[in-house]
């Protein structure tokens, strides 16, 4: 590759985005590692979790996927799982509670 290719390509800086998002994602894996080896409350520990990996998936979706200029996918992509599994739970968890009482 000759000297002008390079620079057409904003001068080999190209990759300087995916790794400073690779060291983003490792800093947020170390947190959560931490958190559980910390043994934080239960309710703590699952809320951390939940909202580093939120984070961590917006980053992947924006960077890897190439979405970070089309905020509306980035966001319908983000927000549809957890709209989803907020409705699976809330079906699901008066039932387990009503299981739970009756077995008592």
């Amino acid at each position: 590759m000759t000297e002008g290719t390079g620079a057409a390509h904003g001068g080999g800086r190209w990759y300087q985005t995916y790794v400073v998002t690779w060291v983003w994602l490792l800093l947020f894996t170390v947190i959560e590692i931490g958190a559980v080896a910390l043994r934080l409350e239960r309710a703590l520990l699952v809320s951390l979790l939940l909202v580093l990996s939120l984070m961590k998936a917006a980053l992947i979706v924006a960077y890897f996927m190439h979405l970070r200029y089309e905020r509306l996918n980035l966001v319908y992509l983000v927000l549809t799982p957890l709209i989803l599994i907020a409705a699976l739970v809330g079906g699901v968890v008066p039932d387990a509670l009503n299981a739970f009482h009756l077995r008592r």
